[in-house]
C-alpha cells in the first residue's frame, strides 16, 4: 500500500506525459504481482471491488471527531476522501499497515458493514496519502491525470512492445493480469483471450485548427485538406459506438470499451450480419430525419428498455467504418478500400438500423469552412476529414483523420453559484452555475442555464476564486451564493454546442459541453444576454 500510495503522490504532481510514463514503468518494473495487476485496474478503471458510498464514509469519520469541525474542514478541502485522509484521528499499533494484496483480497470477500470495519482499521494506521489512496480505491473518482490509453501505454513500453498488440487483447484480460505480466516480462506467451465478439480499439481524430488560431507548431492548416487526399463526412451528435456479431454472439461497445448491449435490444436484434461496424449510435425523429440527442439520452443506461421506449424512440447506427467482414480483418487496408467494402457489407445486411455515412463532396476551403458552420440538420456537429490512404490505427495517430467542428455557439451570463473543484482544484471555487436574464413585472431576474468547470487558465481560476470569496452572499451546503444583480456581478462568455429542450431544468432549456470561452470582467451585468435570445436559437 505504501508503494502504490507514493505512486498515487507523484503522478498527481507530474504535470508531464513522458514523466508519468517513466513512473508507471519504473513501478510495474519493481512491483511484484499481483500488486502491480491490482495497481494497474485502479488506474485504468477495471478495479472490481466493493465500492462504499460518500454516505458510509461520512458516518465513519463523524464518530471519531465533531461534526461541525469536519463539515468545516470538508468545505474548505473540497474532496470527501482528501479531507478524511488529513483529518483521521490515528489510533497507532491498532493493526498491521496492509499491502495492496491485502486490501483488495479481504474487501472482496467481505460483506459491507464487515468491510467498512476493516477500512476503519487500516486508516488508523496508514499515513494520510496512503489513507487517501486507500479511499479512493473504495469509493472510486480516483482524478490522477492518468487515462486508460496512458496506463496502457506504460505497459507497452514497459515489455517493449506496440500499444496495439495490448489493446486488441485487454476486453479479454481480467484483473490481477497476470498473464499479460508474464508476457511483458518475456517469461510466457502473449494472452490470447477465447471472447467472441470482442471489442477494437477505435481510432479517434485531432482537431483541425488553424495555426492562426491555437499557439501549437503541430496545428493543421484547413489550407491543406485537398478532395485528392480527404474524404469529408458530417459529424453527427450522437455516441460513437462499435457494433460487433461474431458467432452466436452480438455485442454493443462504447468507444472506450463498455458493453451496452441491454440498452438497445432492437439494434443488436438486427445484426444478423458477421463482422465488425464503426459508428455513431442515433436515435431516429418520426419523420425519418435524426431525432435530437435528448431522444438518445433516454435509452442511455437503462437496464431494460419498454415497449414504449423502443417505439418512441428506435436507435439506429450511421456506421462510418468496417473493421471486420465476415473473417477478414480490413483494419489494414485504406479508408477508400474500407469504405468500399462498407457499402456492400451494409447493402447485403440490408436493414434500416444501419446505414452509411454520406461523404460531403470536399472543396474550395471557404465552401467547407460554409459547410461545416451552417450543416443540413441541427444534430451535426461538423465535419470529419479523413486520408483516402489512412489505415485504421488504435488511438489517435497524428495526421490521418480530423475533426473540424463548427464554430460554438456564445452567450454572455452572470455567474450565480460557486463550488469548490476536486483534486488539485479542491482548494478553488471552479465550478460556476451560470445564469441569464428573463423579465419580472417588476424588473429582471437570473435563471440558471447550465454549469461550467473549464475553458479559463489557472491565473484565471485564481481571480474567479478571489470574485466568488469577496462578493458571496449566502451558502447552501457546500455552493457559494454570489452577487449577481442588475448593477453588481460577474459577466461570463460561454461557449457551448448547442441547445435542447429539458423539462428538468427551470429555464427549460439544457446546454450541451458548455465553457467558459472569456471571462468579461469589463462588462456590466445588465448587459448580459435574455432566456428569450436562447429560446430563439432553441427554436432555429
Amino acid at each position: 500500500m505504501k508503494a502504490f500510495a507514493a505512486l498515487l503522490d507523484r503522478l498527481v504532481l507530474t504535470p508531464s506525459r513522458n514523466a508519468k510514463l517513466a513512473l508507471l514503468v519504473d513501478y510495474f518494473r519493481q512491483t511484484p504481482d499481483p500488486a502491480r495487476g491490482w495497481a494497474l485496474a485502479v488506474l485504468t478503471g477495471d478495479f472490481k471491488i466493493r465500492a462504499f458510498r460518500p454516505g458510509m464514509i461520512r458516518e465513519l469519520v463523524m464518530t471519531r471527531m465533531d461534526e461541525q469541525l469536519f463539515k468545516l474542514s470538508y468545505d474548505y478541502v473540497g474532496d470527501l476522501a482528501e479531507t478524511v485522509s488529513l483529518v483521521w484521528p490515528e489510533r497507532p499499533g491498532a493493526n498491521a499497515i496492509p499491502t495492496l494484496d491485502d486490501v483488495v483480497e479481504r474487501l472482496r470477500l467481505m460483506a459491507s458493514r464487515e468491510a467498512l470495519q476493516q477500512v476503519e482499521s487500516w486508516l488508523d494506521v496508514l499515513n494520510a496519502s496512503e489513507r487517501w489512496a486507500l479511499l479512493k480505491m473504495v469509493t472510486g473518482g480516483l482524478r490522477i491525470g492518468v487515462s486508460a490509453r496512458l496506463a496502457k501505454q506504460a505497459l507497452a513500453n514497459y515489455g517493449s512492445v506496440k500499444i496495439d498488440e495490448i489493446e486488441d487483447i485487454w476486453h479479454g484480460l481480467e484483473a490481477p493480469y497476470s498473464d499479460l505480466f508474464a508476457w511483458l516480462d518475456g517469461k510466457g506467451e502473449k494472452p490470447s483471450p477465447n471472447i467472441e465478439a470482442p471489442f477494437r480499439p477505435v481510432m479517434l481524430a485531432h482537431p483541425l485548427v488553424s495555426k492562426q488560431e491555437r499557439d501549437d507548431p503541430n496545428a493543421i492548416d484547413p489550407e491543406l485538406i485537398t478532395a485528392e487526399q480527404f474524404a469529408a463526412e458530417w459529424k453527427w451528435d450522437g455516441i460513437r459506438v462499435q457494433a460487433v456479431s461474431e458467432g452466436e454472439t452480438r455485442r454493443l461497445f462504447t468507444r472506450t470499451g463498455d458493453d451496452i448491449s441491454h440498452s438497445f435490444p432492437d439494434i443488436l436484434e438486427d445484426m444478423t450480419f458477421q463482422g465488425a461496424l464503426d459508428g455513431e449510435l442515433l436515435v431516429r425523429a418520426p419523420d425519418g430525419n435524426v431525432a435530437s440527442f435528448s431522444a438518445l439520452q433516454k435509452r442511455l443506461n437503462r437496464k431494460t428498455v419498454s415497449k414504449k421506449l423502443l417505439t418512441e424512440a428506435p436507435a439506429f447506427i450511421r456506421a462510418y467504418d468496417i473493421l471486420v467482414d465476415e473473417e477478414d480483418d480490413l483494419r489494414s487496408l485504406t479508408f477508400r478500400d474500407r469504405r468500399g467494402r462498407l457499402e456492400a457489407f451494409l447493402q447485403r445486411a440490408n436493414s434500416d438500423r444501419f446505414d452509411v455515412s454520406p461523404l460531403v463532396p470536399v472543396s474550395e476551403i471557404s465552401d467547407m469552412e460554409q459547410l461545416r458552420n451552417n450543416p443540413p440538420h441541427p444534430d451535426i456537429e461538423g465535419l470529419m476529414l479523413k486520408r483516402w490512404d489512412s489505415v485504421y490505427e488504435a488511438g489517435r495517430p497524428r495526421g490521418p483523420w480530423f475533426k473540424w467542428k463548427r464554430d460554438p455557439f456564445l452567450v454572455d451570463a452572470v455567474i450565480m453559484y460557486a463550488q469548490r473543484g476536486h483534486g488539485r482544484r479542491s482548494g478553488y471555487y471552479s465550478d460556476f452555475t451560470f445564469g441569464v436574464w428573463v423579465p419580472k413585472d417588476d424588473g429582471h431576474e437570473l435563471t440558471p442555464v447550465g454549469k461550467a468547470y473549464f475553458g479559463f487558465t489557472d491565473e484565471e481560476l485564481k481571480l474567479l476564486d478571489r470574485f466568488v470569496r469577496n462578493n458571496t452572499i449566502d451558502r447552501f451546503g457546500p455552493v457559494r451564493a454570489v452577487t449577481a444583480t442588475r448593477d453588481e456581478g460577474l459577466v461570463v462568455e460561454i461557449a457551448f454546442e448547442g441547445l435542447q429542450k429539458s423539462p428538468r431544468h427551470k429555464s427549460g432549456i439544457a446546454m450541451r459541453f458548455p465553457r467558459f470561452h472569456r471571462i468579461r470582467w469589463d462588462k456590466p451585468t445588465r448587459e448580459a444576454d435574455t432566456l428569450a435570445s436562447l429560446e430563439v436559437l432553441l427554436t432555429a
